[in-house]
């Protein structure tokens, strides 16, 4: 089965096609980054008709890099959210448009279950249940995920995702959007312990996570301190440390409390260098496993809707032109396929 894959949730068109014996045939992806710097964050109708500009050409793209046509297209999958509601529409009048015209099943997929999933692009050992981290700019989660549309949420962000902190702190340093990367760069040339930020929420019971005050704790230290390269440098690292640290904190206890050996951490923020040292080097010492998608695959993808798509199509091929699209929706409300 060969499922064309459609990325539109938030700043970046993505398009995969996915076949159940070849693997991975063809990935692009357009950013929006540049288009959005200027503005300090992503403006959504200026998103939404980036994507209606690109959708095609990269569809028309990844047919053309595969030697593919529509006829050999078994399915289309795109995402229908949580996201920008203008770019959701667009994947997903186009995904449906071109089911219908190839007489083939389409499928909508949760944004957050098509990151769950990445790892399993590559990785075949990984297998169901284990405990997912999703971290990216819009959201913080630890999930149970016993199987394919079957999650159950064991805690979040009360208010700024982590990779919404780490571009807001970004910012106060005066690096450019998205800051995150930015961050960390910079990090790396910080001095250990020069300044200490605090562990937000690790003193008590529980699975929730806060990163607002971490934000607010930087913008005191920035204001009261000389900040030149060097400085700037050792905030970056406080900070970055202070985040890695908690999310390692809350993931061992997720672990402990599910009683799960494996550990998923996927969503753009999974990238970050620091987080997969610290984290690998823990897991390996409490003798359990860690699986992280290829970097490519850690910001938002077709790859991973195509994957996603083609688990659910398999076992629901029901064609409907029916489209809707969510900015909010619960990983705990999908169905299994």
């Amino acid at each position: 089965m060969r499922v064309l894959g459609i990325e539109t949730s938030c700043d970046e068109t993505g398009i995969a096609i996915y076949d159940d014996k070849q693997g991975l045939l063809a990935n692009k992806i357009y950013s929006q980054i540049k288009l959005h710097s200027n503005y300090g964050g992503v403006v959504p109708e200026l998103a939404s008709r980036n994507h209606t500009r690109k959708i095609i050409p990269l569809i028309q793209s990844v047919l053309k890099e595969t030697n593919l046509s529509g006829k050999d297209i078994h399915g289309v999958a795109y995402t229908a959210g949580p996201g920008l509601i203008g770019s959701l529409l667009v994947g997903a009048t186009v995904g449906r448009s071109l089911a219908f015209s190839w007489n083939v099943s389409s499928v909508p997929i949760h944004h957050m279950e098509g990151h769950l999933l990445t790892p399993m692009l590559e990785n075949t050992s990984l297998s169901f249940p284990f405990v997912g981290l999703l971290i990216s700019g819009g959201h913080t989660q630890l999930i149970h995920a016993s199987n394919i549309g079957e999650y159950k949420l064991l805690g979040q962000s009360l208010d700024d995702a982590v990779g919404e902190a780490f571009d807001k702190t970004a910012k106060l340093l005066g690096l450019n959007y998205p800051g995150g990367v930015m961050l960390s760069k910079i990090a790396k040339d910080g001095i250990l312990n020069r300044f200490i930020f605090p562990r937000p929420m690790t003193g008590r019971p529980g699975l929730n996570f806060s990163f607002s005050g971490l934000k607010t704790f930087a913008a005191n230290i920035i204001r009261s301190n000389n900040n030149d390269n060097q400085t700037r440098a050792d905030i970056a690292r406080a900070f970055e440390d202070a985040v890695v640290d908690t999310l390692i904190i809350k993931c061992k206890r997720a672990l402990n409390y599910t009683g799960l050996k494996k550990l998923v951490i996927v969503g753009g923020v999974s990238a970050n260098a620091t987080l997969r040292k610290k984290i690998s080097k823990v897991m390996h010492k409490r003798g359990e496993k860690v699986f992280f998608p290829h970097p490519k695959f850690c910001t938002d993808n077709g790859a991973m809707i195509a994957y996603a798509g083609l688990i659910r199509l398999k076992h629901n091929t029901k064609k409907t032109l029916n489209i809707s699209v969510y900015s909010r929706w619960s990983m705990e409300k999908l169905s299994k396929p």
